[in-house]
C-alpha cells in the first residue's frame, strides 16, 4: 500500500500479504529489498505517488487499484509502457463528493459559515445582522465536467431550481443542460461555477485568471475535483481584490498545505479533500479494490479500468 487507509488495510489483510511502504524509514532500501515480491499495490489520491520512479522499483508489479475515482497520482504511461493495469472506484462515491460541492455552494452563496463566525465572534450582539445574501434559486451554475459527479451535481442543482450549464471536452447527448463550448464562455454565463472534472497534466491550471475574471466579482468558485485544475495564485488574488464574489473549495495544489492568505479570506470556505469520505463511500471503494485485486489474481477481468 503506498498510504494509510485504516479500513481498507484490514479488509486487505485477510487474503494479501501488505507491504505499508509509507512506514518504511529507508523506502528506496525497501523497494530493493521487497520491491520485486510485489505484484499488486493500492493507491489513493494523498498518498505517495505511483510515478515513473516507483513503478520502475517495482520490476514484478502487475496492477495498481486507486481506492478513489481520481486518478492522477498515478503515471499513466510508466504503467502502459509495462502492461501494468490500473483501476480505479468508478462512481461509487459520485453522490457523495456532489453532495459535498452542493453543501460549499449553499454555505459560501449564503453566508453560513460565515454567520457562524459572526454569532461566535459576538458580533452579532456589537454590529448587528449581517448584510443579506442572494437566493439560490434562478440563478445559474456552470459544471466544469459533467461525468458521474457533474451528473449528480446536475441533478441537485435541478432541486433547487438552478439552471444548468456544462463544459466538456466534447458535447454531451444524453443530458437536457446547455453545453458552451468554452470555459471562459460558460463563466461569463454562470453565477456559480463547480470543477468536477479529472485532474492531471491535462487540465492543470485550466480555471487561471481569464476564467475567473470572467466569472466577476459576485461570482462564486467551488472545486471538488483536484487543486491542480486552479491557478491557486490567480485565485487568491482575484478573492482578496474583489475580481471573485466567494469560493468554497475541498482540494488544494499542495495538500494538506494550504496558503495562509487563502485562509485569511472571509469570502472562503474550506474543507480537507473530504467530499467522497463518507462511510457509504468508503466501504464500496474498498470493495471494488478488494474485488479487483481478487479478480486480477484469478484470472478474470477487473472493473473500472483506466490503463
Amino acid at each position: 500500500m503506498l498510504g494509510p487507509l485504516g479500513p481498507i488495510e484490514r479488509a486487505l489483510e485477510t487474503g494479501f500479504v501488505i507491504h505499508r511502504l509509507w512506514l518504511e524509514s529507508d523506502q528506496a532500501a525497501f523497494l530493493k529489498e521487497t520491491g520485486p515480491r510485489i505484484r499488486g499495490a493500492v493507491a489513493y489520491s494523498g498518498a505517495i505517488a505511483a510515478d515513473a520512479s516507483l513503478v520502475g522499483a517495482l520490476p514484478n508489479l502487475a496492477i495498481i487499484a486507486n481506492m478513489g475515482a481520481g486518478y492522477d497520482s498515478i503515471d499513466l504511461d510508466a504503467c502502459r509502457s509495462r502492461g501494468i493495469i490500473v483501476t480505479n472506484a468508478g462512481s461509487v462515491n459520485a453522490v457523495d463528493v456532489a453532495e459535498h460541492a452542493f453543501a460549499l455552494i449553499l454555505d459560501v452563496a449564503r453566508a453560513v459559515t460565515a454567520g457562524d463566525r459572526h454569532v461566535r465572534a459576538g458580533k452579532w450582539l456589537t454590529e448587528g445582522r449581517m448584510k443579506p445574501t442572494r437566493r439560490l434559486a434562478g440563478r445559474r451554475l456552470g459544471i466544469l465536467g459533467l461525468g458521474n459527479i457533474g451528473r449528480e451535481l446536475a441533478l441537485r442543482a435541478d432541486a433547487f431550481d438552478l439552471r444548468v450549464a456544462y463544459h466538456n471536452r466534447k458535447q454531451r447527448t444524453d443530458v437536457p443542460y446547455h453545453y458552451v463550448d468554452s470555459l471562459v464562455a460558460l463563466a461569463q454565463e454562470v453565477d456559480i461555477l463547480a470543477i468536477a472534472t479529472p485532474g492531471g497534466a491535462g487540465t492543470r491550471h485550466l480555471v487561471d485568471r481569464a476564467v475567473l475574471d470572467a466569472l466577476g466579482p459576485t461570482g462564486i468558485l467551488v472545486n471538488i475535483a483536484r487543486g491542480s485544475v486552479v491557478d491557486e495564485p490567480a485565485l487568491i488574488d482575484a478573492l482578496a481584490e474583489g475580481r471573485l464574489g466567494g469560493a468554497g473549495l475541498d482540494v488544494f495544489e499542495a495538500e494538506p498545505e494550504v496558503p495562509a492568505r487563502l485562509l485569511s479570506l472571509p469570502n472562503v470556505v474550506v474543507t480537507p479533500h473530504q467530499g467522497g469520505a463518507t462511510y457509504e463511500a468508503v466501504g464500496a471503494a474498498i470493495d471494488v479494490v478488494i474485488g479487483n485485486l481478487k479478480a486480477y489474481f484469478a484470472g478474470h477481468e477487473v472493473l473500472y479500468r483506466v490503463a
